[in-house]
């Protein structure tokens, strides 16, 4: 498979690009040399390797949920700059 200089041009107008002749060229020429550089892979002989979704094994490692105390309202609202209700108080967001 090869790109044209069409194919640049129609992804280009997707993405709204405008590009001029000498980037449709060069860009034309970098993906074909990045397609070559993929065939590559076509050589290989996998017949015999299992599908991965990741190249090393990885393991779930997070911890077990524990129920702990948290701070009482108290020492919370020591936290805020005023409180109201038992609530922070912000500066109003909207008019």
């Amino acid at each position: 498979m090869s790109i044209t200089i069409q194919n640049v041009e129609h992804v280009a107008k997707l993405a709204r690009l405008d590009l001029s002749e000498e980037e449709k060229e060069q860009f034309t020429e970098q993906l074909n040399a990045i397609l070559k550089y993929a065939e590559q892979l076509n050589k290989l002989d996998t017949d015999h390797v299992e599908p991965t979704s990741h190249p090393i094994s990885v393991s779930n490692v997070t911890r077990e949920d524990q129920v702990k105390p948290s701070l009482s309202l108290d020492k919370v609202m020591l936290n805020a700059p005023e409180e109201e209700e038992g609530q922070f108080k912000v500066p109003a967001v909207m008019e």
